[in-house]
């Protein structure tokens, strides 16, 4: 099927998490749609390694080695991005972090890294990035949140249902400035070995859904979630 085409020369796209999986499909996307790009991750060799993709497709992308969980490293990000590229239009808040366990057994750690990550790393990386996208006049912030409960897993889908509520929130409060913010429920991708008949989205078709929320065709949406699972959340599939 033949993806819709953006145009984003000129923008500016910030991406959390963008060494691998969501992130890395999103950046990619964004580079090949003409937008500069710095990809956030903890780990710099995948960061660096998107970036050269992102290069060899003919865009522009710099890495930045840090952690949306400590708040000085998610400053020092943005002002990275800002000095390579100017001031930032998008940002795309997709790291994230899974644990598996049971509830009963899951320990202190595991709990607070999860949700550290997950929540409070989009909750930094959105209020400090927001205050510089009001003072410019606008921008566009989307989270990646998950559909649901899972057989496992409770700190992942604690933090990624607070995504929404962060979601909605931001939306309201960032609106007088000229900000949007929406959130990408995105299904099973394949990870953490699923079997096939679990697998319901793909990264690439999340990144697309991240380039219509930041396009003008989607200039009057904000607070909203789309869900990307091929109609499993409604039993279907």
């Amino acid at each position: 099927m033949t993806q819709p085409s953006y145009d984003f020369s000129g923008r500016v796209a910030l991406i959390t998490g963008g060494g691998a999986g969501i992130g890395l499909a999103t950046a990619e996307a964004f580079g090949k749609a003409g937008a500069s790009v710095c990809i956030m991750d903890v780990n710099p060799d995948k960061g660096e390694r998107a970036a050269q993709a992102v290069i060899a497709a003919g865009g522009r992308a710099i890495s930045f080695d840090g952690d949306v969980a400590n708040r000085f490293q998610s400053s020092a990000a943005i002002e990275a991005t800002r000095a390579a590229f100017g001031e930032i239009d998008y940002l795309i808040n997709a790291a994230g972090v899974f644990k598996h366990g049971e509830a009963l057994l899951l320990d202190e750690w595991d709990w607070r890294r999860v949700v550290d990550v997950n929540l409070t790393g989009t909750f930094f990386m959105s209020q400090l990035l927001g205050r510089v996208m009001a003072d410019n006049g606008g921008g566009v912030m989307v989270n990646f949140g998950a559909v649901g409960a899972r057989p496992q897993g409770v700190s992942y889908v604690a933090s990624k249902m607070g995504v929404i509520g962060l979601t909605q929130q931001l939306a309201r409060e960032l609106h007088p400035y000229r900000v949007r913010v929406n959130a990408i429920l995105p299904g099973g991708l394949g990870e953490e070995d699923m079997p096939a008949s679990s697998i319901t989205s793909t990264p690439d078709a999340a990144a697309h859904a991240a380039l219509f929320l930041c396009s003008a065709a989607a200039r009057f949406i904000t607070g909203q979630t789309l869900t990307i699972d091929g109609g499993a959340s409604l039993g279907l599939g």
